[in-house]
């Protein structure tokens, strides 16, 4: 019952989106976009993709050969006039005629239907990078019956036409912002449809309960074996178990995704800002020896283990001497708060201040990670010298980490440890896992749904009303995806893409 309308239902939701943007409801026409990002290049790439992709390059290109799928082939763009600019390649009339029109060289790849990134016939003209030059192009295209395409346009056809899921094609965003090579090789495993095909077999052990279920209704009168409670609660925790699982990997996906922002704080003088620049690896801060240099926070994103992390160097906190410090010191107290991850820098060559026992207790609840500053100052350490967790708390100092930000000691240790409070675990070795909010939501759908079949197992309900419970299970995991969703989801979507993607 479930093949037989989702086809059906992602086609009509699709329509409904084109017409919300207002494109065209026939797919077959031919769009156009600069697919290089703008500004002035070595190369910029104009991308034909449709039907008449061949027929509309044609008239502006004077190539050596004849276009062939899979091919570069190299040649010159022209301004279009009429047969001329279609006259065959080598001959000596076609030469000259060229010569006054001609613009730019270039080298173009034809990719034929169905094997290309939409599944339509695409024309990428690569010429050098000009915006003058690529717009131009452009405007010959769309003189010649091509639209211009919106954004996201060509990873939606690309999604519509089957050529990929819903996953797929939020990774192709992802992969196009990835800030760092992890968040690019994670973007990559997902575009080649890691999670899809990790959910594939749950949704298959939930499509055969259900189809079960249906049998036991249908053909009651045929004495056809309903499942018992039993089975059923097993076959239920059998899908259960794998969507749990997945559900676990959203915390690490989302900062892999999206990064995290980490605010180192502490009191003046312990070396919150030489810290922060061993970190960023360069002389982002000021840094002297007296206290209280820092009043506005100081931010830089730089790259832990692959993970995108924005370091906050916060203001000494201590009782402000002067307005200024002051508001420097509520800023501290703002980023502390917004943070996802906090170093709290103590100064290992002195005894633990009642100040830094405040600190430690503030940033109870929260993830924090201590760090024992100046351990070059330090001459001998000993359990009783170590000052990680002196307000009582064991968390901390299991948690704690010696540096020196002076001679770089214990900073390889002190990125080892960050990445450990990320998370992860054997998550990264996995392929395929949650990286947004959307994937999220609809995998704690599913799970909200099992958990409602479960408690009609339990109390006995008819099997009828179970199966509602189970498809939406189902819906739920289709609509990750894309084999049924709203057209609301597509356009959140597909609108983020840059043009030309």
């Amino acid at each position: 019952m479930f093949l037989a309308w989702a086809p059906t239902t992602i086609w009509t939701q699709s329509l409904s989106f084109l017409l919300r943007y207002n494109l065209p409801v026939n797919l077959d026409d031919t769009i156009v976009a600069i697919a290089t990002p703008p500004g002035r290049g070595g190369i910029g790439i104009v991308r034909l993709s449709g039907p008449e992709a061949k027929t509309i390059a044609l008239p502006m290109l004077r190539l050596k050969h004849d276009l062939q799928p899979g091919h570069a082939v190299f040649g010159e763009l022209i301004e279009p006039a009429g047969e001329g600019a279609q006259r065959e390649a080598g001959s000596e009339e076609g030469r000259d005629s060229a010569g006054k029109n001609r613009i730019d060289e270039v080298v173009v790849n034809y990719f034929a239907k169905p094997h290309s990134y939409t599944t339509d016939d695409v024309v990428e003209i690569s010429a050098h990078g000009s915006p003058v030059v690529l717009q131009h192009v452009v405007e010959i295209a769309m003189g010649q019956g091509a639209r211009l395409a919106e954004p996201g346009e060509f990873t939606m056809r690309a999604f519509l036409n089957g050529r990929i899921d819903l996953t797929q094609a939020e990774a192709v965003r992802d992969l196009v912002e990835s800030q760092t090579l992890y968040q690019a090789k994670i973007a990559a495993q997902q575009l080649g449809g890691a999670l899809s095909r990790r959910l594939r077999p749950t949704k298959q052990k939930l499509v055969e309960l259900i189809a079960v279920l249906e049998a036991g209704i249908d053909f009651a009168e045929d004495d056809i074996s309903v499942l018992p409670a039993t089975q059923i609660v097993e076959h239920l925790a059998a899908v259960r178990l794998p969507l749990e699982e997945l559900n676990r990997s959203y915390a690490y996906g989302k900062i892999v995704h999206e990064g995290l922002t980490l605010a180192i704080v502490g009191r003046p003088n312990v070396g919150k800002s030489s810290l922060f620049n061993r970190l960023v690896e360069r002389e982002r801060a000021i840094v002297t020896a007296s206290p209280g240099t820092t009043r506005d926070p100081v931010s830089e994103t730089v790259a832990i283990g692959g993970i995108p992390v924005k370091l906050v160097d916060t203001a000494g906190l201590r009782h402000a001497l002067d307005e200024a410090e002051s508001m420097g010191i509520r800023k501290s107290m703002e980023a502390l708060a917004d943070a996802d991850l906090v170093l709290v820098v103590l100064d290992a060559s002195q005894p633990k201040s009642k100040e830094d026992g405040d600190l430690l207790q503030q940033v109870e609840g929260k993830a924090a990670l201590v760090v024992e500053n100046k351990c070059d100052l330090v001459n001998k350490r000993t359990d009783d010298s170590a000052p990680a967790g002196g307000a009582g708390s064991d968390s901390h100092r299991s948690a704690s980490v010696r540096t020196s930000a002076v001679t770089g000691a214990g900073i390889r240790e002190l990125r080892e440890a960050i990445l450990e409070h990320i998370g992860g675990g054997g998550i990264q070795g996995e392929a395929g896992f949650l990286t947004n909010l959307r994937q999220g939501k609809l995998i704690e759908e599913s799970l909200q749904a099992l958990t409602s079949a479960e408690a009609g197992v339990e109390q006995g309900v008819p099997h009828e009303m179970m199966l509602l419970d189970l498809y939406n299970a189902l819906r739920a995991l289709d609509e990750m995806t894309g084999i049924t969703t709203t057209d609301d989801i597509l356009g959140l979507i597909f609108s983020s893409f840059c043009i030309g993607k």
